[in-house]
């Protein structure tokens, strides 16, 4: 009997603690977790992703965070295409239009 608790106790001890480290780091993820703005994702797809920093910004990433703050629109980018730079600039229209809107009353 003692020969067979030598054998499954690492295992055992190690399965526990494996558990137990695994519940850990869920519960610390979903305290910690961060929520992007998913519209900075939308913003950077619409730009040619050149990186060229004709812009003035570092990147597209950083240009479209400017653009996201109201800062600047899609005329500072110059490798865009005229029709990507419409939709862009009207994209960035309808998302500060909808920002600006009141929010609904609470219940």
């Amino acid at each position: 009997m003692q020969d067979l608790m030598k054998i499954l106790t690492p295992p055992l001890v190690l399965g526990v603690l494996g558990m137990v480290l695994g519940i850990l780091i869920y519960l610390v993820a979903k305290y910690f977790a961060v929520v992007e703005d998913t519209r900075l994702d939308d913003i950077e797809k619409m730009l040619p992703r050149a990186n060229c920093g004709a812009c003035g910004f570092a990147g597209c990433r950083d240009l479209a965070r400017s653009m996201l703050a109201g800062k600047t629109n899609a005329n500072a980018c110059k490798p865009i295409q005229a029709a990507d730079r419409d939709a862009l600039n009207k994209y960035l229209d309808e998302m500060l239009k909808s920002a600006d809107r009141p929010a609904a009353p609470a219940k």
